[in-house]
Formats: C-alpha cells, sequence, structure tokens
C-alpha cells in the first residue's frame, strides 16, 4: 500500500473511506496529481515516484494551519 497526500481548500467535498480516481499532470522534470472532479491536489513527483494506480481510498482527512489534507491509499 502507498498513501499520498493532497491539499484541499475547503471541507466537505471529499469524505473518509470514499473511493477517488485521480489523474496524472505533466510538468516539464515532475509530475502532479488531481483528485476528480478538481476537488485536490497534490505535490509535484519525480519519475522514480510515479503513481502506478489511479484509484485509491480517502483514509484520512485533517485540517492543518496551512489548510486541509487529505490522505488516499493506493494498492501498489
Amino acid at each position: 500500500m502507498r498513501q499520498m497526500e493532497f491539499k484541499m481548500e475547503r471541507t466537505g467535498i471529499i469524505e473518509e473511506g470514499e473511493q477517488v480516481t485521480v489523474t496524472e499532470g505533466v510538468l516539464p522534470t515532475s509530475w502532479y496529481y488531481t483528485i476528480d472532479p478538481s476537488r485536490a491536489m497534490s505535490g509535484n513527483y519525480e519519475l522514480r515516484e510515479r503513481l502506478k494506480k489511479t484509484e485509491g481510498k480517502v483514509v484520512k482527512i485533517e485540517e492543518k494551519p496551512q489548510g486541509y489534507y487529505v490522505t488516499v491509499e493506493f494498492d501498489e
């Protein structure tokens, strides 16, 4: 299992236990992921850190001083 953290701007748009699909975005030297449909976004990842699966389960939602963070678990 692999866990990845996503930042969301407001609460109530994703719930713990929910199955989600992510879309991969490409930058010149890295990749990022968005929980469809544009509900939360990951940080940037290098080639060796790319996801192999695009479906996962929300295991945790927490509020930090910087905003709301969603942890998604992928079966890799």
